[in-house]
């Protein structure tokens, strides 16, 4: 990866919908040229897939909770049970298994605390837990999805 499709790839986080021909005008090269990075990069797993992203608040999903569960379970069947399960939530944005005292971290997108005490319910009843603590977001100070380039 060279210095142009570092920047390709920056231009396409920032705005998916630029045309080839705008991408190809902003980093100096040629469409034809421009359109086989883009082809390379989406082949080799570089670009894994182009999304709208939609404002949460303006679709009725205002509470953002941070989920920390902890388990005594660390065996290969009960995490595939309890992937499994959270991976079916539609609420669920992001999941991680973590290092430290931590075991998993889940991100939920709700309406509302009502909305969370749902998905709560649902959690609690994929797979046996130890212990379940949920942060609600109070303000969104930085979001965003575009992954820092200097280190590609």
């Amino acid at each position: 990866m060279d210095r142009k499709d570092q920047r390709i790839l920056d231009l396409l986080q920032a705005d998916a919908r630029l045309s080839t021909s705008e991408i190809a005008e902003r980093v100096s090269l040629s469409v034809t040229a421009c359109w086989k990075r883009i082809q390379r990069l989406t082949e080799e797993g570089y670009i894994r897939q182009q999304v709208c992203l939609l404002d949460s608040r303006k679709i009725g999903l205002g509470v953002t909770v941070f989920v920390s569960v902890r388990t005594s379970h660390h065996d290969l069947a009960w995490l595939r049970k309890f992937a499994a399960g959270v991976r079916d939530m539609p609420e669920v944005t992001e999941f991680y298994r973590m290092s430290g005292n931590t075991d998993y971290l889940i991100k939920v997108v709700v309406p509302d605390i009502a909305g969370f005490d749902r998905v709560y319910k649902k959690l609690i009843q994929v797979a046996e837990l130890f212990d379940v603590s949920s942060s609600f977001a109070m303000e969104e100070i930085k979001y965003t999805t575009a992954l820092p380039l200097d280190y590609a």
